[in-house]
């Protein structure tokens, strides 16, 4: 539970290669900041909150998103976020 919603960065965790850093308000239970966490996705990518799920560790802090839709148009926003992202640091 953060005091400030937002990605912070790209990680690299040990053995598994890298990954988002991302902080939500919501509390850790029944659910909230995983809905949370993928209501910042989607606002974030400007995609549809019903193409994002938490894939796996729906109760660790360490989660895999998994992300419906056409796999280049996802590919190509991704990409173009990320150059922005990279831009702002």
């Amino acid at each position: 539970r953060a005091g400030r919603a937002g990605i912070a960065g790209i990680i690299d965790l040990t053995g598994s290669g890298p990954a988002l850093k991302a902080a939500v308000t919501a509390p850790a239970e029944g659910g909230k900041a995983n809905e949370a966490l993928l209501k910042l996705l989607a606002k974030t990518w400007r995609l549809p909150k019903s193409s994002l799920s938490v894939a796996s560790g729906k109760g660790a802090r360490t989660k895999t998103v998994l992300i419906e839709g056409d796999p280049d148009a996802l590919r190509a926003r991704l990409t173009a976020w990320l150059r922005e992202a990279q831009k702002v640091r």
